[in-house]
């Protein structure tokens, strides 16, 4: 591993290579503050300007626009609660909450500091252990892809709220709202009353936008505040407290990223959501979390950055996408003539091993852009509220339409802007809602294909143990929580009858 390596920082640290790395890292970062646009967008419309280039060279600079958007996407998460992609919606509940609190510069920093630390980790544990982990990932065909979106619906009804019912009406809407358009079993239209617009479905992003920024404009809109968020550069550094309480999310966060992220089809949105639902079970801070704790910023974006570099185990081994923006790299891998496989490693190892190490350069290059600039970023929220809610409209409802190029996307925002507004007035979780929606397409492709492995029976998940597995952890997870609050509150009941006996007998 140490020559292989030795032979990819040899080609990653040519003047030109490191050229484009950082001109990769700077463009992602600005691309991911653009919301609507994301890593998988600004990696497809920039692939063109890479023809000209050696392939080793034209694929680090791809991947520097990569993991450079997703820092991008946080920025806009946390200072205006408007997710750049999917996997930083998680980000949002609480990383925007610690802004809302004069706290933006440290939900900047640790997000900077963890994604750093996962990417390393991460990076090395692809280095070590990528064949192997490949073969294992091969094992997981629809019905364990479909055990897992399961596992991730019952988590994610937990992440925001107090109620688990609540969190699945809503997880349940998000994924009625995935199967407007075309059915992809049948090839007849859905839920689109006759608007062409909606052949293809509602456009995801549209709907972040809508209930993420334009909703939380018009519930502060509601609300009536007009002050701005005054803060002191020395209020926005990290503190030894806030590094102690972010150690273990950020390791616990690498792990979950890694795991799910090496999955052909996991990619960073699960791992995100999965992150977050666990960290809000074991952390000792759980009553803050969706109020502003920091351990909700660290977890996502720490198994946000684990998962965008394992996503290149199934991509590089063999040749299958771990996720929508390595569908696009693939696809450039292609055109430069390069074939993903098992016996890519030992055909290319000057392109594998450079662009792995360039990952490991890249993220320096991240780091050190972007942790100086977090009080920077932060300030943006000085502005007075007149000036920063038409900005924050205007940047939105560019983001929808430019997706897509389409009116129509715009009008979907504005309605989910509202609908997101009334979410709010009556106390529901939104986010998960959109993970309904992110992973009601997964849901159903899975199980169709699961049903017509079993010639139309569900029974093939009895035989296949890690399906069955994964479904029995989904089960305890709905099953042992329940158990624990009933046991409590007849507990608390109990207590309440005897100190009203105790209190009536000493009268007496």
């Amino acid at each position: 591993m140490w020559d292989n390596l030795s032979l990819g920082f040899s080609t990653a640290l040519t003047p030109e290579n490191l050229l484009l790395c950082f001109i990769g890292v700077l463009a992602g970062t600005i691309i991911g503050l653009l919301p609507g646009l994301g890593a998988t967008t600004g990696v497809a419309v920039l692939l063109p300007l890479t023809f000209t280039l050696d392939p080793v060279s034209a694929l680090i600079m791809l991947a520097g626009i990569y993991y450079g958007a997703q820092y991008g996407g946080t920025i806009t998460s946390v200072l205006i609660s408007t997710p750049g992609e999917p996997n930083s919606i998680m980000t949002t509940l609480d990383g925007y909450q610690m802004a809302r609190r004069g706290r933006a510069g440290p939900a900047l920093a640790i997000a900077a500091v963890g994604s750093f630390f996962a990417a390393i980790v991460s990076l090395i544990l692809l280095a070590l252990v990528a064949p192997p982990l490949a073969q294992i990932a091969l094992k997981f065909g629809p019905p364990e892809q479909l055990a897992l979106v399961v596992l991730g619906f019952v988590i994610i009804s937990t992440v925001s709220g107090d109620s688990q019912i609540k969190g699945l009406l809503m997880t349940a809407c998000g994924v009625l709202l995935a199967t407007v358009g075309i059915d992809s079993a049948t090839g007849t239209t859905r839920f689109t009353f006759g608007q062409l617009d909606l052949l293809s479905g509602i456009s995801l992003i549209a709907v972040v936008v809508g209930l993420f920024a334009l909703g939380e404009v018009l519930a502060q809109l509601s609300i009536g505040e007009a002050k701005p968020i005054r803060t002191r550069l020395r209020e926005m550094l990290l503190s030894k407290e806030d590094l102690r309480r972010s150690r273990a999310p950020i390791m616990r966060g690498t792990g979950v990223g890694f795991a799910f992220g090496a999955l052909p089809g996991g990619g960073s949105t699960l791992a995100s959501f999965i992150a977050y639902g666990l960290e809000k079970r074991v952390s000792p801070n759980r009553a803050e979390f969706g109020k502003g704790a920091i351990e909700g910023v660290a977890a996502p974006e720490s198994a946000n950055n684990a998962a965008a570099n394992a996503n290149f185990i199934p991509t590089l081994v063999l040749g299958i996408p771990g996720g929508a923006t390595t569908a696009v790299l693939l696809g450039a891998f292609t055109l430069y003539g390069i074939t993903p496989g098992p016996l890519l490693f030992e055909q290319q190892p000057t392109l594998v091993w450079g662009l792995l190490a360039s990952f490991f350069i890249g993220n320096v290059i991240l780091l050190v852009l972007n942790l100086p600039m977090a009080p920077v970023f932060a300030q943006l929220l000085r502005l007075p509220y007149g000036y920063l809610y038409p900005l924050i409209l205007c940047s939105s409802l560019l983001g929808a339409f430019a997706e897509e190029n389409a009116i129509f996307d715009v009008w979907v925002a504005i309605a989910f802007g509202i609908v997101g507004y009334f979410i709010f007035r009556v106390g529901l979780p939104v986010a998960p809602l959109v993970i309904g929606m992110v992973l009601g397409a997964l849901f159903e492709k899975t199980l169709v294909q699961t049903s017509s492995m079993g010639s139309g029976s569900f029974g093939i998940l009895l035989d296949r143990p890690i399906a069955l597995g994964i479904l029995a952890v989904a089960a305890l997870l709905l099953v042992v929580p329940a158990v624990l609050a009933r046991r409590r509150r007849l507990r608390v009941a109990h207590t309440s009858l005897v100190s009203s006996e105790s209190k009536k007998d000493t009268h007496v």
